[in-house]
């Protein structure tokens, strides 16, 4: 039967007092099912900790860590440590946790869904100025630790020992890098000292290798050659005197006669040397050169008269030639002498040429070996002052003042179960009942093609309607729509119990929050 597209209210609520029950059966049976589903949820409980990341109370100023990482980077190795599967299992075995599951899953099952179902890892940011680069950057200044299941009590027990467990991890890591650290900076003290040892004692053994040609000498060598050279000069002028003094000396040596007595040959030397003398600066014309002459011709003259000139055989006994002949030796006896020291001085001027020639590359093979000596000492030196800053600040860790985890917030008692969100379904669960009820009449009023007034069979045929007879209720009938009434009671009473039911938990929900709304504005 061909029906009418246009509904009104009228028809509305006709469709509702027909199909009643199917809309009342789906939605209490919807509701009811999530009545049921809330009643065999096993609720899950879930503990938090909190844990603060404290700066070290000494300024870094005065005390430097030797803990370099960032707390991130030393947060997630401890996260890692922590949650591998000896740790977890050893957790798994002291609380019997999952004795459900063993039965059906393995170690390894159990323990992949302890990590990424029931441990919850999170970090709390803020924006901080980074100590080392000076610019802004968003830092982790805590993190929780929480931990689901079913029993409140176990836990909280087991989110105290995830706890825990990071307050120790971190202390066991942060003692093990400073211990680490100051170790090898010893270890590596040591080993500088012995090549600074061995330096020392290969620049001593060049030193008596070169010991005449150091460039600490350079000075000294330099000085003494220029003394030598100056003291040569001196000995070379006291020698040029000493052979101008000889030549003298045997000039008036050769002017003096051997024999006292001998006066004329005497004078006639003189003469002769004196003529030779005024020959050299002046003219034969010369007054005191003709003079001279003249005095020479008279003492030749009166010589040959007296044979002075025979050959003289004795011993002189002038002791004006005496004299002069001692001082001609003593002369030539202090030449033969300078010309020694000349030579001395002149081999010691050889002696330090070479040493100064050889400087150079002794100053180069002692600068390289200083050079390193100098480098290594510069680095024992900052392994030094490295060492000591490191036994100082493990000194800090050991006192706790350093950089550390401190639990702020530990583990409570849950008391009201993070699964499942029992408004949440209560709601879907009457949504879903409605959507069902709406549903199921809809899809029996399309499938109706009963006629329901004259009008839709006036519509339909080109009929009149000549008369409507009314509905006729029989005993049968009757019986009929009171055993209806007891089973809408019936489906009443479960409505009834399924509301109460969950108006209990919306309360109980209802009044968490309001506890904990009001606890907030005390704070």
């Amino acid at each position: 039967m061909e029906q009418n597209s246009s509904i009104n209210v009228e028809d509305v609520l006709g469709i509702i007092r027909r199909r009643r029950w199917g809309l009342i059966v789906p939605a209490v049976a919807v509701l009811l099912i999530s009545v049921v589903v809330l009643v065999a949820w096993a609720p899950v409980y879930r503990s938090t900790s909190t844990i603060l990341i404290e700066d070290q109370e000494i300024s870094r100023d005065y005390v430097m860590a030797t803990v370099t990482s960032y707390a991130e980077q030393r947060l997630q190795t401890i996260n890692q440590r922590i949650m591998s599967s000896a740790r977890l299992l050893e957790i798994i075995n002291r609380f019997n946790l999952y004795a459900d599951k063993r039965s059906r899953l393995t170690t390894e099952e159990i323990i992949n869904d302890m990590r990424k179902d029931d441990i919850r890892f999170e970090t709390i940011t803020a924006d901080v100025v980074d100590r080392r680069t000076g610019r802004p950057t968003a830092a982790t200044i805590a993190f929780t630790v929480s931990y689901e299941g079913e029993n409140p009590a176990l836990v909280q027990q087991v989110a105290n020992v995830l706890a825990s467990l990071y307050l120790e991890e971190n202390i066991r890591v942060i003692g093990q890098q400073t211990a680490s650290a100051t170790k090898f900076l010893e270890e590596e003290m040591k080993s500088v000292q012995a090549d600074l040892a061995e330096l020392e004692g290969m620049i001593a053994a060049y030193k008596e290798k070169n010991p005449l040609s150091m460039p600490e000498l350079l000075q000294y060598n330099l000085q003494t050659l220029d003394w030598t050279d100056r003291n040569r000069e001196q000995l070379s002028d006291q020698l040029r005197t000493l052979k101008e003094k000889e030549s003298n000396l045997q000039s008036q040596l050769a002017s003096i006669a051997p024999e006292a007595k001998d006066h004329d040959r005497a004078l006639l030397s003189e003469l002769r040397l004196r003529l030779v003398t005024l020959r050299s600066k002046y003219s034969d014309e010369y007054p005191d050169v003709k003079k001279t002459k003249m005095e020479i011709d008279e003492l030749e003259k009166r010589a040959r008269d007296e044979n002075i000139d025979a050959p003289y055989q004795e011993q002189p006994d002038n002791p004006v030639y005496i004299t002069l002949e001692a001082q001609l030796a003593s002369t030539r006896s202090e030449i033969d002498s300078v010309l020694r020291m000349i030579k001395e001085a002149e081999k010691k001027r050889d002696v330090y040429s070479g040493r100064l020639e050889m400087t150079p590359r002794v100053e180069e093979g002692y600068k390289k070996l200083f050079v390193e000596r100098n480098n290594t000492q510069a680095k024992y030196e900052d392994l030094m002052k490295k060492y000591m800053e490191a036994k100082v600040a493990q000194g800090l860790e050991k006192g706790n003042i350093g950089e550390r985890f401190t639990l702020i917030d530990p583990a409570r008692l849950p008391e009201k179960p993070v699964r499942p969100n029992r408004p949440a379904v209560l709601l879907i669960g009457l949504i879903l009942g409605i959507g069902a009820g709406i549903g199921t009449v809809a899809l029996q009023e399309t499938a109706d093609r009963s006629a329901r007034r004259s009008g839709d069979l006036t519509r339909t045929f080109p009929f009149p309607v000549l008369a409507e007879i009314p509905e006729i209720v029989t005993l049968e009938d009757e019986l009929r729509r009171k055993k209806r009434m007891k089973v809408i009671a019936g489906a009443a009473m479960l409505s009834l119990v399924a509301l109460v039911i969950g108006i209990h938990f919306f309360v109980m929900d209802l009044d968490v929050f309001w506890a904990r709304a009001a606890r907030r504005l005390v704070r």
